[in-house]
């Protein structure tokens, strides 16, 4: 029996193996993610621990990550040479303005992430962990998405509240 001519996109889908040059951009965003993923967890510990103790030493960068202080000089060197953090001799570790923009970003990210985990009803310890993920491999439109989905949701539970 001859086999049935199918497109080259329909057998695709048929299969489940998407398309090579959607599945290259798939790819390459995760590496790219997987690429900035660290660097943000570094600055917003670190401008994390500056808010809370005026300064962030590598000791406790190293405590709070589960990791050694090597590790940490080596990816506070890394975040110096990339311009996202300086380095002061006895002092510590700074972030630069563009160290700074980039843990608000991340802090916003992981915070919209959160939110719309909780707003599904994922517990808040759950909810907590996951975004600590995903907030590195959302895109901005999915971002956006979540956002709207939160406020809308928050929108309607404030309808609900009755006034007294």
């Amino acid at each position: 029996m001859p086999r049935k001519s199918v497109p080259p996109a329909a057998a695709t889908e048929a299969s489940g193996l998407l398309d090579a040059s959607v599945q290259v951009e798939s790819f390459r965003q995760v590496r790219e993610a997987h690429r900035l993923e660290l660097i943000e967890d570094y600055v917003e510990l670190i401008s994390d621990l500056i808010a809370h103790d005026g300064e962030a030493r590598q000791v406790d960068i190293a405590e709070r990550l589960g990791v050694a202080q090597p590790t940490v000089a080596k990816m506070l060197k890394r975040l110096v040479r990339e311009g996202f953090a300086a380095q002061r001799r006895y002092r510590g570790v700074f972030l630069t303005e563009a160290g700074e923009a980039l843990a608000t970003a991340s802090r916003e990210r992981h915070r919209t992430v959160e939110e719309f985990l909780l707003a599904l009803g994922v517990p808040a310890d759950i909810a907590r962990r996951d975004s600590e993920g995903i907030e590195h491999h959302v895109s901005p439109e999915t971002l956006k998405i979540f956002a709207m989905f939160t406020r809308a949701r928050d929108k309607q539970l404030a309808q609900q509240v009755p006034s007294d």
